[in-house]
């Protein structure tokens, strides 16, 4: 029997009053979106890019805007949570509470990142040769906040680096029952409710001594997609931007490829989202990785067919 490591990390850096405070998700979004601005401000320095210099700022802040925020909270709004956000709709703009679809973060961008283009009169694709570098480190900060979260868990799994997550109790009745019983009659009647008893765990050593008989242990899927959608894609990408010679636009396509095929395989350890049907057997996140390899296919075969030079030092 493994003594596994029972995920306990607060939602807050700082904590003001209930439910108050500055969270690690929102700041793993700032970071992504300050490692953007000083990626893309060097890619245009260094003659990598269209973009110049004085506007990457408001480009940034514009794609954080319109692109990442409203895109990944409308796809996960309308892809995860549709019949909760129709029941709810002011639960669409609680973004504090979480819930971002990274497949319609993407598409968003994509859409922005034309109209800009257009806008400007600059390549598209030359703007997403450098923008899809920048991105996996904004997947991988997002990732390690899901974990801090202790959301997005994994399968159960009985590895020694298996890990359990209290939240299990917030999806599964039957656990929550069993340590409703365990700790609110034993030992502190106020735990007396799933979202209680998670809560507790954060502090109590004793909450969790007790929770570690009843939790499943399960892969900490959230690092896992961590190091292959974020570290891994960031210095694959940052390879074949700065160390190679190939066509604009290959870069970007290369880009959805990867993710899609680290995504997929990535989801091989995470549990499934609950009330999400399996699509051909696959995942709600592996079904629409499909799509994203043939855009990806398709830009690459097209960038190289019109094999134009992408940007670069002179």
């Amino acid at each position: 029997m493994f003594a596994y490591y029972i995920d306990h990390f607060s939602p807050f850096i700082v904590e003001f009053g209930h439910g108050i405070g500055i969270r690690w998700y929102g700041t793993a979004y700032v970071a992504a979106f300050f490692l953007g601005y000083q990626m893309l401000r060097w890619f245009s320095r260094h003659g990598y890019s269209e973009l110049p210099e004085e506007k990457v700022g408001d480009f940034i802040a514009a794609t954080a805007l319109w692109g990442v925020l409203l895109g990944g909270r409308l796809g996960y709004a309308l892809l995860y949570d549709f019949d909760a956000t129709v029941h709810d709709p002011l639960r669409f703009f609680r973004v504090w509470e979480g819930g971002m679809a990274s497949h319609g973060g993407i598409l968003g961008i994509v859409i922005f990142t034309l109209w800009y283009a257009r806008r400007h009169k600059i390549s598209w694709m030359g703007l997403g040769d450098n923008l899809v570098v920048a991105a996996p480190l904004g997947i991988f900060f997002g990732r390690c906040a899901n974990f801090i979260n202790g959301e997005l868990f994994g399968r159960i799994a009985h590895v020694p680096w298996a890990m359990q997550f209290p939240s299990e109790l917030l999806q599964d009745p039957v656990l929550a029952q069993r340590a409703v019983q365990a700790i609110s009659e034993k030992m502190d009647p106020a735990l007396n409710s799933a979202e209680a008893i998670v809560a507790a765990a954060q502090t109590s050593a004793s909450v969790r001594e007790v929770l570690a008989g009843i939790l499943n242990p399960r892969y900490p899927s959230q690092l896992i997609e961590a190091g292959l959608e974020g570290l891994l894609l960031f210095a694959l990408l940052w390879l074949l931007r700065t160390r190679t010679r190939v066509a604009e636009g290959v870069t970007t396509g290369a880009f959805f490829v990867l993710y899609a095929l680290f995504r997929i395989f990535g989801e091989q350890f995470r549990e499934p989202d609950v009330g999400i049907p399996f699509t051909l057997g696959l995942t709600r996140g592996q079904f629409l990785s499909l799509f994203m390899i043939v855009f990806g296919g398709w830009l690459i075969g097209n960038s190289m067919r019109r094999n134009r030079p992408a940007p670069r030092p002179h």
